[in-house]
Parts: structure tokens; sequence; C-alpha cells
């Protein structure tokens, strides 16, 4: 991995900074940066910290990360106690490092609302992005200021199908593959020192796993920032895009045994919100639904579109691990339109016509009940 220069820093004036007003919402959208050491994170943020694109962007650096000049800049503990410094860059943007898993420094930038429009959160290499993506939303002092905007995965071109593709022991789940299968954006990186046959290696894999996520493909991070921010990944203002998204999701096929895969069904039809709640939680939290081997699935990500009996507007549904939630879309549903409920799940055992049909029993048997 090249070593990067460290941008130029400037002291933070903690009482001069003018104030301006957050983005429409009055929230600030927070995005999950992950990938394994190597792939080009440290790269990404030390490009987004020093590009002149005219937005105030925080970004909270974790101190197990890949240990760039940038990082080695910044204190990060002093006796074991919990310790940050902010530097503040040239171009607007702040920066922090933290030795915990960044609630408090995020807690800290709110008293500094005004400072910045977005916040760049970076996870460590071998971090599951979903326990962090789950802080925001049990966290209800965080949900009043900030929400998660979505999940970005770095990838390397060159080891990322070596990353990818590495079995674990029985019952474990490849750390790679979990970011691919958590995330919103990836970014293929360092494509210039790959054949085009060993990046359609890549490609496909990521694919395999993660069947709705989007692709970028790019050499030493250089990415449009408008690709990476405003994703919008686990909000109703997704509702339009996901929709287009869904209609072209397919299911896919793993590339080891008990890898990763993406799955996905429609039902059409209304159905009540209590046997959705009913549906999911069995397959989340209860966990006893079993492919056809007697494998417990294990649902990573979800995420769909349905239609609730009695709400006029589309419900996005959005899971991640045990935690899951509905919120209602601003996209109503034609009167003369054929009401339907598509999901999207990504995990390990998921089998497509014993989901579905889980689905139908839960929704219908419990319907016929009522």
């Amino acid at each position: 991995m090249e070593d990067e220069d460290c941008p130029d820093l400037v002291p933070i004036d903690a009482g001069g900074a003018e104030e301006t007003e957050p983005g429409p919402s009055g929230m600030i959208p927070v995005t999950i940066i992950t990938g394994y050491l190597g792939a080009g994170k440290t790269t990404l943020l030390n490009y987004i910290l020093t590009e002149q694109h005219h937005k105030r962007i925080a970004v909270i650096l974790n101190e197990f990360g890949e240990g760039s000049a940038l990082e080695k800049s910044l204190a990060i503990s002093q006796g074991g106690e919990l310790y940050e410094e902010w530097l503040e860059l040239r171009n607007g943007c702040l920066c922090c490092s933290v030795k915990d898993n960044g609630v408090k420094a995020i807690e800290n930038l709110m008293q500094r609302k005004g400072k910045f429009d977005y916040i760049l959160l970076e996870t460590t290499g071998l971090a599951d992005p979903g326990a962090v993506a789950s802080m925001f939303w049990v966290d209800s002092e965080l949900g009043s200021d900030i929400y998660l905007d979505g999940i970005v995965s770095v990838v390397d071109a060159k080891h990322g199908l070596q990353h990818l593709t590495e079995e674990k022991p029985e019952g474990l789940v490849n750390e790679a593959s979990r970011q691919v299968a958590l995330a919103d954006l990836i970014i293929i990186n360092k494509t210039d020192l790959v054949s085009r046959e060993e990046l359609n290696k890549v490609r496909t894999s990521v694919r395999s796993i993660n069947g709705l996520v989007k692709i970028l493909e790019t050499q030493r991070s250089r990415v449009d920032l408008s690709s990476v921010l405003d994703l919008h990944a686990f909000d109703s203002l997704s509702g339009i895009s996901l929709q287009k998204k869904l209609e072209h999701v397919r299911t896919t096929h793993a590339h080891l045994d008990k890898g990763i895969l993406t799955v996905t069904f429609e039902v059409p039809g209304n159905i009540k919100e209590e046997n959705l709640n009913l549906f999911i939680q069995n397959l989340l939290w209860e966990k006893n639904v079993k492919d056809k081997t007697g494998c417990t699935m294990d649902v990573i990500r979800l995420k769909g579109l349905v239609s609730i009996q009695g709400k006029s507007h589309q419900v996005i549904v959005q899971g991640v691990h045990e935690l899951y939630d509905l919120e209602e879309t601003a996209v109503a549903w034609q009167e003369d339109e054929k009401r339907t409920n598509r999901l999207v799940l990504i995990g390990r055992n998921l089998d497509k016509e014993t989901i579905k049909d889980v689905f139908i029993a839960t929704v219908r048997e419990k319907q016929g009940n009522s």
C-alpha cells in the first residue's frame, strides 16, 4: 500500500466559525465507509478531505484503520483514556480520530452543528458495518440529529477476489463478503492493476453476493463525490429509485458452499402490517426459517417495497441483522396499479422458494383467521 502525503492542517478556531444552516431536513447524513485493509479506504478519505468540493465534511477515523500518514498525524489515546483530536482542513472539512465506536465523536460533532454538511465514519478493516449501522437505529439521542445515509465498501481489484472467496471455519462468515453484503455502494479500486478478465471476476463475485448494490470502478479511489454522498439508502426518499432497482434484481448463486447470496421474490396483493412483522421477526429474531437441508437462514440485509392494507403509499422495508424498520414512502399507489410486495434478502443458506412459501403462508394463514 502506497504512503499518502498528509493534507495541510490548520488548527480549529473554537469560537470563530460561522454558523450555517444545516440541510433542508435539519438532519445530517452519515455515510459508513468500510473495506478490507489495503483496499484504498484511507486513500478515498484523503481524497475527500483534500479535494476542493465546496462541501463541509466531517471524517471520523478509527484507530484500528490502515495507518496512513493522515492517521499517524492524529493523537488517538493518552493513558488508555478516550482521547480525540479535531483537525480542520483548508477545504473546510473536519477530521477526527476516536478510540471508541464513533458514538461519542458524533455527539461531539453535533455540538459543532453548522460547521459541516456530511459525516463519514470509517470502520476498521475487519469490522462488521452492520453493527455500526445499528447504532443509528437504537440511539434515539443521535437519531434526532443525524440519519444513516448508506454503507460504502471499498474492494481491492487485485486482492479482493482472494478475500471474498476465502473459506472460513464452519459457522463463521467471511468478513469481506459480509461487508459487500451490507453495502449500498461498492467501489472496486485499483482497476489499473488487473486485467479486464480479472476485473470481470471480481465484479461477478461482488454481484453474486449483493444483487442490489451499485458498483463503481476506480483507480486510486478517485470518485465523483455525488456518487458517494446522498445515497438515501435507509430512508423513504429512496422509494422511487429503490422501486427501479428492485425491478432489475435477480436471485444469485453463491460462489462458495455456504457463501452469501441474494434472493428476491415478488408476491401480489395487500398484506397486513402485523403479518409482515410476524414474517420478518420469524426470519430475523426467532431464526426459525430453515432451508431444505435444515440449516437456519441467516439474513444479513433485507430490503423491499410492500403494499400494506390501509396505506395509500408504498412502504419501504429495511433490515440489518436483527434490526428492521418499516417506513411509508412518498410514492403513492395508483388506482389502476397492481399492488405487489417485492423483497430482496442477502445472506447465507437462503432458499428462494422456501422463503417465498413461508411469506405467503404467514400472510394468508393469518388473514384467513382474522
